[in-house]
């Protein structure tokens, strides 16, 4: 473990301390310090020339700074804000505001800077209290300046009459709330509308606000005999130095869209609105949100980044600043690229990323995992030394430096000043947090592929890597390129060179920008190389091929597997393992980013897990935006369900827990879906209220699952089978408003209102179909039933099949109370006395029709689900045996699914259990199998089953013949 870093100043050697000394000397004949304080020695005049020099000018300000006690307090934000605003309204010209706005930064600069050096503050409370400051006189400069300029022209309005004040956003450190002891302030101005003022003098209202804006300038930058406040630097704003002072909202928001450049991202990540109208500065940030964070993953950033700091470095090494703690080699600016580059990549679906503040971004990527806790804990430190170091450099003589001083004395005090005993601890120190902070800079940064071929060089593989580009590029001679793939185990090598000579030259590739191509450029050897590793190359290579021509139209997809290898890797596995996962990495491109952790991708979380994971994903939505967060429903279920097709595929899931993945997973999302409904229902007319006028309640409601859905027994793009109940009684059985409307209605407005949720189509995909035909009278019946409506039907109506599909039924979300009420329905129409012989009929006539109807023909193969020996044929013995004898055994309709139904039935007696335990192992084997087929691409229909396929097949049919005797035409048996 490293020795922690020095936070207080080393003692003074006897030279500096007698300097210090002779200054009190010197400044007490002219006022008289206080006993407390001349009772120990002042360190931090030993380590500023700018406080020595300020003192002497005004030994007032540091005397009126004191308390009692002869130290420097902490200064609150209220009490600040009430003394500047003392001065400022006694200011009557402009003189008197830059004198005003002047004192008041050197008399709080003397505060913050001795507090610091004396080891007082640390460096929270110094960033705070510098951030305060700027903002501070920003905003008091700006009010004094537009009240005084309103006078002449009147208030700024929109064509609406709506008054317009000026918006300044602050960029950099000082947005972030981290600003440096000496700095620039970067600033944008703008204003919300066109218009004009409403004065006796009208001018429109860019004209008003540029005015307002030149004058803020000078009175913060513009130097007199007090000095300056900030040097103000204007060149982040739209179009830079050729483009206006201030601009009104439209057209910002034209100009990023249009013309916004990376860096542009970058440099308003930490945009701030400092100063005017705080709502119209919150609106202006929500416009440039989306030029800031993407809606999708963005590793193009990566690349930019890296090519920024590059440049930086080159002007570091050009300036010769081998010593600048902010631009070089493992300074400040490598630890804010570090946080940053999440922040653009992932910040656009990961709110909790959108801050301004560097250590709360640490703390965000270390929460998610981005950044082990070791390297965020190692660049926290770094970070605080640097600045640390940044700030007294600054305070030596008050000028926007990060080079370690050439003048020797200065590098003493330095040292000094941050508790090390001489220079060479120091910089010992400091070189040890440069190289740590560089290294994870590397790892982070460095690019995985060299574009330039300097990484290919030391590498085995340089020759292969070579080749695979010059086949890409279409440069390798015909004869070789087959040779090259030939050599890589392709079987069909011209078939291979078609199609990758197809995407080469296809339309969308040949209209890709240059970033775009040279992206795509980088990336296609990677892959084929990765395609080469593979068992059977032919066959992947034409699904990867037609997933790069999909996502190449967002190239940032291409850098996200250009910057990844992990996630190259594990692409090509997933594609080669499964054609349905190449489908929908191909038609949801956004599910590539669950490929850079396999520790998730292939551990899908429980029912608890996917709950949390969903509220987590859509707390960063506000309620009202149902837009998006339907959106982000239907890509949370998309990534669920990737997650445990690829635990599936590479075995660490068995079949049953697959099949309790994905209905946990339509649990979530219907329970979420009818959230949104009911409270969008309740919002407009009020909760549903049933019971007599003396004991009024709220009506209940309730999902009911049935087949697949009910039996814990989801596939892959399963339906969802639903059946909606309610409680609602009462003659006057209505909403309590606002919009009153009758109970019956609003539940079947809820239910409508979850079916097109569920199953409404956009590009971001659905979530389920929805089959509600279970319901009551099929199609022709209410989509919602009353409980006492629906025991009636089950009483009165229904046919046997709907009690067969009673035995699958579950409560799956809603009002609990309700759900209970079903089970206890469902268990007494199930457990009824039946005629044994006319149920036995009953059922044979339905799976004789539906065999009729559906059955493959003789020699058309074997369709694991409906044919002869298949799941239907275990679903109908199981479903007969429970209704013929719950009555006997209530236990055997105890649970909806079939594998603890037939364990029942067996354990009950009702069957013997080697027959249990044999179709439960049927049931198993084929609905394994149908999960392999739908992984490959393929229907539930296997055209020459093998010998232990048709095995299972034939113990299902014995059971059935043996059961319910053989039928007595085989035209629907299949061979």
């Amino acid at each position: 473990m490293d020795k922690p870093l020095p936070e207080s100043p080393a003692r003074l050697s006897p030279p500096l301390e007698q300097e210090v000394r002779d200054l009190l000397a010197e400044l007490d004949e002219k006022l008289a310090w206080p006993d407390t304080f001349l009772a120990s020695t002042p360190a931090p005049f030993a380590f500023s020339h700018y406080l020595v020099q300020t003192v002497r000018q005004h030994p007032g300000y540091l005397l009126e700074a004191l308390d009692p006690h002869g130290q420097i307090p902490a200064c609150d934000d209220a009490d600040f804000e009430r003394t500047l605003q003392a001065r400022l309204e006694a200011v009557t010209d402009d003189a008197g505001l830059r004198h005003a706005l002047r004192e008041t930064r050197h008399r709080e600069m003397i505060r913050i800077a001795w507090r610091d050096l004396a080891g007082h503050a640390d460096l929270d409370e110094v960033m705070h209290d510098l951030s305060r400051l700027a903002r501070s006189l920003i905003e008091g400069g700006l009010q004094w300046l537009d009240r005084h300029l309103q006078e002449r022209y009147g208030q700024p309005r929109s064509p609406a009459g709506e008054a317009q004040s000026m918006v300044v956003l602050g960029l950099g450190k000082l947005g972030g709330s981290e600003l440096n002891f000496s700095s620039d302030i970067d600033l944008i101005f703008a204003f919300e509308e066109a218009g004009e003022t409403d004065g006796k003098r009208v001018i429109e209202n860019q004209e008003f606000f540029q005015r307002l804006g030149r004058q803020l300038i000078a009175a913060l930058s513009d130097v007199t005999a007090d000095g300056f406040c900030y040097r103000v630097d204007m060149r982040l704003r739209p179009f830079g130095d050729s483009g206006p002072l201030v601009m009104h909202f439209d057209a910002m928001e034209d100009y990023y869209q249009a013309h916004g450049r990376e860096w542009e991202r970058y440099a308003l990540i930490k945009a701030s609105p400092l100063a005017g109208d705080p709502e119209a500065g919150a609106r202006l940030m929500r416009r440039l949100r989306p030029f800031i964070y993407r809606r999708y993953l963005d590793y193009g950033t990566l690349a930019n980044l890296r090519e920024l700091k590059q440049m930086i470095n080159d002007e570091s090494a050009r300036r010769g600043r081998f010593e600048d703690v902010k631009h070089g080699e493992g300074g400040i600016r490598e630890i804010e690229f570090i946080a940053q580059s999440f922040q653009l990549i992932r910040g656009g679906r990961d709110q909790g990323l959108q801050r301004r503040d560097l250590l709360g971004v640490m703390t965000a990527l270390q929460e998610r995992d981005l950044l082990p806790g070791y390297a965020v804990e190692q660049l926290e430190r770094s970070y605080r030394f640097l600045r640390r170091v940044e700030n007294r450099l600054q305070m030596l003589n008050d000028q926007q430096t990060h080079r370690l001083p050439s003048n020797g004395q200065d590098r003493h005090r330095l040292a000094l000043s941050l508790g090390f005993d001489d220079e060479a601890a120091f910089e010992m120190a400091l070189l040890r947090e440069q190289r740590r902070v560089h290294a994870h800079f590397e790892q982070v940064f460095s690019a995985p592929q060299r574009a330039d071929g300097e990484a290919m060089e030391a590498s085995p593989e340089t020759g292969r890597e070579q080749q695979l580009n010059r086949l890409w590029q279409g440069s390798l001679p015909e004869a070789d390129a087959r040779a090259v793939l030939e050599a890589m185990d392709f079987q069909d090598a011209d078939e291979a060179l078609r199609g990758i000579a197809d995407l080469r030259e296809s339309p969308g590739v040949r209209a890709m920008s240059v970033t775009g191509r040279q992206r795509l450029d980088r990336l296609m050897p990677l892959l084929i190389g990765a395609i080469a590793e593979m068992d059977a190359p032919d066959a992947v290579l034409p699904r990867a091929l037609q997933m790069v021509r999909t996502i190449a139209r967002r190239s940032v997809y291409l850098s996200l597997l250009v910057e990844n290898p992990l996630a190259l890797s594990q692409l090509v596995k997933l594609v080669a393992a499964s054609p349905w996962i190449n489908e929908q990495l191909t038609r949801h491109p956004v599910l590539l980013d669950e490929l850079l952790d396999p520790r998730a991708l292939y551990a899908p979380p429980d029912r608890d897990g996917l709950r949390e994971e969903l509220e987590a994903e859509l707390a960063q939505f506000p309620g009202q935006d149902h837009e998006q967060m339907l959106d982000r429903l239907r890509q949370f279920k998309q990534v669920q369900t990737l997650r445990v097709a690829a635990a599936d595929i590479m075995g660490f899931l068995p079949l049953m827990k697959i099949s309790d993945h994905l209905t946990w997973l339509a649990e979530v999302l219907l329970e979420r879906v009818l959230q949104l409904a009911w409270d969008k229902m309740v919002e407009r007319h009020g909760e549903p209220q049933c019971g007599a006028t003396d004991a009024r309640r709220v009506a209940r409601f309730a999902v009911i699952g049935y087949g697949k859905l009910g039996g814990f027994e989801l596939g892959y793009g399963s339906d969802l089978d639903v059946v909606f109940l309610h409680d609602s009684e009462g003659d006057e059985a209505q909403t309590a408003g606002p919009k009153v409307i009758d109970n019956t209605e609003f539940f079947a407005r809820v239910a409508q209102r979850v079916v097109h949720l569920l199953g409404a189509f956009t590009p971001a995909g659905r979530l389920y179909e929805v089959d509600t035909r279970l319901r009551p009278s099929g199609t022709a019946g209410l989509l919602v039933s009353g409980l006492q409506a629906f025991r009636r039907y089950q009483d009165e109506s229904a046919w046997t099949w709907e009690h067969q599909a009673l035995v699958r039924a579950r409560f799956v979300t809603g009002d609990a109370e309700l759900g209970e009420q079903f089970d206890a329905l469902r268990r007494e129409v199930l457990t009824r006395e039946r005629d044994t012989d006319a149920l036995r009929a009953e059922v044979v006539e339905m799976r004789n029709r539906m065999l009729a109807e559906h059955a493959s023909k003789r020699g058309h193969g074997f369709h694991l689900k409906r044919d002869r020996g298949g799941i239907t044929d275990i679903e109908f013995m199981v479903q007969y045996w429970v209704l013929v004898s719950a009555h006997d055994h209530p236990a055997v309709c105890d649970w909806p699914d079939k594998i603890r139904t037939l364990d029942a039935l067996g354990r009950e007696g009702v069957i013997d259990a080697a027959l249990s335990e044999a179709l439960a192992d049927a049931y198993r084997d084929l609905r394994n199998r149908i999960h392999r087929l739908t992984l490959a691409g393929l229907d539930a229909r296997v055209e020459k089953p093998d010998d232990e396929l048709c095995a299972v097949r034939d113990g299902v049919i014995d059971a059935w013949n043996d059961l319910f005797g053989e039928p007595e035409s085989a035209a629907n048996e299949t061979t």
